[in-house]
């Protein structure tokens, strides 16, 4: 069977890479399925309703406001398909790192503040907290995206890449054909934790 799969636009992307790492993962056979990436990544819940694709490859709440509004269902988590790799990541200078990493290690503590919170809360409390940054959804579609999230086991449990996840990463770009050999892991992460 051939399905046509409507993705984020930019070929070399993380959703994409994602999509067919997923793919690989489950012994899918990616040369059945046709996946156009030229659709704009703002255009792809208007694309989907208008009948361009079988599937669409969403983030929240774009997934949620569909299936609310009955145009769509939420099938699955590519990234429960795909594995555990960092997605996203703060970048420095390494003359940055050197100079300030006092700064990096109070930034890093902020950020496992918030996901010692997600991880120690229920969703509805998270969602709680949060819900001034989804004003266009209610408190219910906020706590069910993060029902989604944890199901999925979508968060690292703090800010630290480790060398799987990063190898996970390097897997799927040399699968792809957008990275030729591994870089060492200790040549481009630096973890920074207090």
């Amino acid at each position: 069977m051939n399905f046509y799969i409507k993705i984020y636009v930019r070929t070399g992307g993380m959703p994409a890479l994602n999509f067919l790492n997923g793919v690989k993962n489950s012994n899918g056979d990616k040369d059945k399925i046709n996946i156009n990436t030229s659709i704009d990544f703002a255009s792809l819940s208007g694309s989907f309703i208008g009948g361009v694709g079988d599937f669409v490859n969403l983030f929240e709440p774009n997934a949620i406001k569909l299936e609310k509004e009955g145009l769509g269902y939420v099938v699955g988590s590519v990234g429960e398909l795909s594995g555990e790799m960092p997605y996203t990541a703060f970048y420095a200078r390494k003359s940055y790192i050197d100079n300030n990493k006092e700064t990096i290690k109070k930034f890093n503590a902020a950020i496992n503040k918030g996901i010692k919170y997600v991880m120690e809360h229920s969703d509805k409390e998270v969602a709680e907290a949060i819900l001034d940054q989804f004003p266009d959804n209610s408190l219910n579609e906020v706590e069910e995206i993060v029902k989604r999230y944890r199901d999925a086991d979508s968060w690292f449990n703090d800010t630290t890449i480790n060398q799987k996840a990063y190898e996970n990463l390097e897997d799927i770009m040399i699968d792809n054909n957008l990275l030729d050999n591994y870089v060492p892991f200790e040549d481009l992460v630096i973890n920074l934790n207090e």
